[in-house]
C-alpha cells in the first residue's frame, strides 16, 4: 500500500512536552512496579532504558513510516546576557549570623572586622552558587533541547526515503534507537561489572 506524500511537521516544543511526559511516565512505572519488590538500581536503570528504548523505537517507526519532519521553534538563547547571570544581590540585602566575641574595645573591633569580612564571604558565595544554578541550569536545557530535538530531526531526515515504507523505517527506528540508548546500556553494565 502506497501513501501519498504529504509532510507533515512537528512542533520542537512539542516533540520536548511528549518527551517529558514520557521521561515521567518512565519514572512512575518503575516506582510503581518496584514499591513492593527490592529491585537493584541497575534493575531500575535497565528497566526504564528499555521502556524508553520501545517508547522511543515505536515513535521513531511512525514518523518515518508517515513521512514526519520537525519544526524548530525552540527560542533563540543567544540573546543571552551576562548581566543577568548575577543578578541582582546586594550587601543590604543579605543577613549574617550574630558573633559573640566579649566585650570591651577588642571584642567591638574584633566584632565589627568579623561582620565585614563574613558579610564579603556571603557575597562572594552567594554571587558563586547562583552563577553555577543558572550555568547549570543553562547547561540541562541545551542538553535536552539537542537530545530530544536535534537527535529526532536527524532521524527524521531520513523520512523521505522511509515514507510508506515500513521495513526501512524500522531498521532506520532499531539503528537509532540502538545508537542512541546502546552506550548508556554500556555504562550501566559496567558498573555493574566493577
Amino acid at each position: 500500500m502506497k501513501l501519498t506524500k504529504k509532510k507533515n511537521y512537528l512542533k520542537g516544543k512539542t516533540v520536548f512536552i511528549v518527551s517529558m511526559i514520557v521521561i515521567l511516565a518512565t519514572f512512575l512505572t518503575v516506582w510503581l512496579t518496584g514499591v513492593n519488590y527490592n529491585r537493584e538500581i541497575t534493575s531500575n536503570l535497565y528497566l526504564s532504558l528499555s521502556i524508553i528504548g520501545v517508547i522511543l523505537f515505536l515513535f521513531m517507526t511512525y514518523g518515518l513510516y508517515k513521512g514526519v519532519g520537525i519544526e524548530d521553534n525552540f527560542p533563540k538563547y543567544r540573546s543571552f546576557k551576562k548581566e543577568d547571570l548575577i543578578g541582582s544581590t546586594h550587601p543590604g540585602t543579605i543577613e549574617t549570623p550574630d558573633a559573640d566575641v566579649g566585650d570591651g574595645i577588642a571584642g567591638l573591633i574584633l566584632s565589627i572586622v568579623l561582620w565585614i569580612l563574613m558579610t564579603i564571604a556571603m557575597i562572594v558565595l552567594l554571587i558563586l552558587l547562583e552563577a553555577i544554578f543558572w550555568f547549570s541550569l543553562f547547561i540541562i536545557i541545551m542538553m535536552l533541547y539537542w537530545i530530544f530535538f536535534r537527535a529526532l530531526k536527524l532521524v527524521f531526515s531520513k523520512s523521505d526515503k522511509t515514507f510508506g515504507d515500513i521495513f526501512s523505517s524500522i531498521s532506520y527506528s532499531l539503528t537509532y534507537t540502538i545508537l542512541y540508548l546502546g552506550w548508556i546500556y554500556g555504562i550501566v553494565y559496567l558498573t555493574e561489572i566493577l
